[in-house]
């Protein structure tokens, strides 16, 4: 048991069970450790790279696994030390220094000794305000649509964009195969603790790292196997058994080849309601993923009739400490598979998700690939083998961007691709929770999402009214839609 486990606590076991998992998903709940490799310049893929590896190969020129950020900068830049400062972060991450190759039809990686990049810059400061800002939006849209070729350095693109001699617009973009999510958080405060040193005159203040990723693929290859894997196979084969795929209706005929043309619609909940769903959680012992996962679940059976929802999800998979401030694609996928009725209340429901939830988070080890390779279901060039629908929370550590002389904000970037036909992302932003609903615009019409979320609102707001109504009872609808409809209705007649 971990050392905050043993402390004097009164959790009630459901709470410390919360507790634990918590903690595994903080890299604190394994003792698998993983050890650093032999010096040589080539490495295994891990599971999830040999996915996107072949995925490469079977669909090229995709954009949609390129993940992109853009950051505006506001002051005296110094553009040669945040070049340094990029530079250094490469030398430190030798995955930003990675390319793909293959040996007897096999994917291999290959790490380049040393990898200098130079910061292109974009010069806009003659263009009138309003043709820079179009200027600006058209070469955000571009970077982010831009190929990488896996076989060439690097997989990793910055771009300044000078709008006058104290603002810029700087565009990082990086492939899924070398990041993720939680990639782009550990790049941007590297940046700006290097940075801060740098401008001082001083050394990098970062401790050098214990692993590399190239450590974790082969330590991955090693470990998945005996025991470890015979027991989480079979706790997913017995989970995903019989499985059916969810038949959630479309606007336009689903193409025989999957598309991945997406768009995204976003809102933010009230904060009278925020406040509402965080007491609930504390109330039943439950995490805001859960809530919202069981309310997304009940909107599809609502929307479907079928009462065997199985929906997606992303995972962070740094369940080692070694892992937590290295640059790397570590993101798995978990099945989370619900089964639903008429006669179910919500809090019921919430109590099946919960045990859901918890059942894969203590089973995330298993690379999503491999599970897919078991089970092996039927597959389909126009869709994904088990959930066309996914489910996300961003809980992505980020630090406030303050650097000397320097202010710094994100940009907000609709990144135009949909890996599925629909991902429902939530992430907290202090007191605020922002949902965003993700679409592939070759399925659904921009106005049919957006009835989804206004529903799903709704939805939330009969969820806190009572928790334990059927879910059959919940509203889709609002009292002052009622009330127009009524109205319609008594005119119509």
């Amino acid at each position: 048991m971990n050392t905050l486990s043993k402390r004097n606590f009164e959790f009630s076991s459901k709470k410390q069970l919360l507790l634990e998992t918590l903690l595994q998903q903080e890299g604190l709940g394994s003792s698998r450790k993983i050890s650093p490799q032999k010096e040589v310049n080539y490495f295994p893929l891990s599971s999830a790279q040999k996915r996107l590896w072949f995925l490469d190969k079977l669909i090229p020129n995709n954009p949609s696994y390129n993940v992109p950020a853009a950051v505006r900068i506001k002051g005296l830049l110094n553009v040669a030390v945040l070049e340094q400062s990029l530079n250094e972060i490469i030398r430190r991450h030798t995955i930003l220094r990675t390319i793909f190759s293959e040996v007897n039809g096999n994917p291999i990686q290959v790490i380049a000794p040393e990898l200098v990049i130079h910061l292109p810059i974009v010069d806009l400061q003659e263009l009138p305000s309003i043709q820079q800002d179009k200027e600006v939006q058209l070469l955000i849209s571009a970077e982010k649509m831009r190929l990488f070729s896996l076989n060439q350095n690097p997989l990793l693109r910055v771009r300044l964009l000078k709008l006058d001699s104290n603002e810029y617009i700087s565009l990082v973009t990086m492939h899924h195969i070398i990041s993720d999510g939680w990639s782009t958080s550990i790049l941007i405060n590297e940046i700006k603790t290097l940075y801060k040193a740098f401008m001082a005159g001083r050394s990098s203040p970062l401790p050098e790292l214990p692993i590399q990723y190239a450590d974790f693929a082969c330590w991955q290859q090693q470990s998945l196997q005996g025991e470890l894997l015979k027991t989480q196979l079979a706790y997913w084969k017995q989970q995903l058994a019989g499985l059916q795929p969810l038949q959630l209706p479309t606007d336009k005929p689903r193409s025989a080849i999957q598309t991945f043309r997406g768009k995204t619609v976003s809102s933010v909940l009230p904060p009278q309601l925020s406040a509402a769903l965080k007491a609930l959680n504390y109330n039943l012992e439950v995490t805001l993923f859960m809530t919202l996962l069981a309310a997304f679940q009940t909107l599809l059976y609502l929307y479907t009739g079928q009462e065997d929802i199985c929906i997606g999800s992303p995972i962070a998979n740094r369940n080692h400490s070694e892992t937590e401030k290295l640059i790397g694609f570590f993101v798995n996928t978990i099945a989370l598979r619900t089964r639903l009725s008429d006669d179910l209340s919500f809090q019921e429901l919430l109590n099946r998700v919960r045990e859901v939830a918890l059942g894969a988070y203590a089973n995330q080890d298993l690379p999503f690939d491999q599970l897919v390779e078991a089970l092996q279901p039927q597959r389909y060039l126009s869709h994904h083998p088990l959930f066309q629908v996914f489910f996300t929370l961003q809980n992505t550590p980020m630090t406030d961007l303050d650097l000397p002389g320097l202010t710094i904000s994100f940009m907000e970037i609709d990144s135009q691709t949909s890996k599925c036909d629909l991902n429902l992302i939530v992430e907290e932003k202090g007191e605020k929770i922002l949902i965003s609903w993700v679409y592939n615009i070759d399925l659904f019409e921009i106005t049919t999402i957006q009835q989804i979320a206004k529903q799903f609102q709704t939805l939330l707001e009969s969820i806190i009214a009572d928790p334990k109504q059927k879910i059959m009872d919940l509203s889709l609808v609002s009292e002052a839609e009622l009330h127009q409809l009524e109205v319609w209705s008594y005119a119509s007649n």
